[in-house]
């Protein structure tokens, strides 16, 4: 088994359970605007809308083609015209609530924080992010991972997203690392398991569906399938 000493984890998705904490922040905001009486069914029905056009709005964010500022106020925007509800000053409001409370929700993916527990001490823990700086750092606080980790990089302080080679080698540099001993673990094909592949890392790919990348260094469906590849 080939020995690494630096581990990189991405956020939202991979240790950070993003799925649920956003669901969680929607359905309170929907029911403290009481968005029922403005025509929208159930907050089920929301939450489908508004997953649908955020990942829309995220896919132009992550080719550079729409800034997070715009991101933030079109997604909830979109999602209330999509039953017909034309309300700037709602959608603003929603969209500074959910900023507000939804990095504040705790909720890890299951075994995240046994894993860490587990990994601290034998590894040098880190973070690479697409996600924006001021939310990420809130969610690893409210969710006491924080201090596992040693370097946090998010995009924005990298001012360049994955797959860009210029985050990872950021990363390299902040850790004091090299791309022959470190591992980058994370959810996303194309932004950590390519991105990685492409800077020379050796990768894992982290699909609870199932979900395999055949030239991926290892792919696992859940985190506890880590242990026997690093411990």
């Amino acid at each position: 088994m080939k020995k690494y000493e630096h581990l990189f984890f991405d956020l939202d998705h991979t240790l950070w359970d993003f799925e649920t904490n956003s669901r969680d922040t929607l359905t309170e905001l929907y029911e403290a605007e009481r968005l029922v009486e403005l025509g929208i069914p159930s907050a089920a029905e929301y939450i489908a809308a508004y997953e649908e056009i955020n990942a829309g709005l995220w896919a132009r964010y992550e080719n550079g083609t729409l800034d997070k500022a715009v991101l933030r106020v079109l997604r909830f925007r979109n999602s209330l015209l999509h039953f017909g509800v034309k309300d700037r000053g709602l959608s603003e409001r929603m969209g500074r609530d959910y900023i507000e409370h939804c990095p504040r929700k705790p909720a890890l993916m299951d075994g995240a924080l046994e894993l860490l527990n587990d990994l601290q001490g034998t590894y040098r823990l880190h973070i690479i992010t697409n996600g924006f700086d001021e939310v990420q750092r809130v969610k690893l606080e409210c969710s006491a991972i924080g201090a596992y980790f040693d370097v946090v990089l998010t995009s924005e302080m990298a001012a360049a997203r994955k797959p860009h080679p210029k985050i990872f080698a950021m990363a390299l540099k902040h850790a004091k690392a090299q791309a022959t001993n470190s591992l980058m673990i994370g959810d996303n094909l194309h932004a950590d398991v390519k991105g990685a592949r492409d800077a020379g890392w050796d990768q894992a790919y982290f699909s609870p569906t199932g979900n395999v990348d055949t030239i991926a260094t290892y792919s696992v469906q859940n985190l506890g399938e880590l242990r026997p590849i690093l411990l």
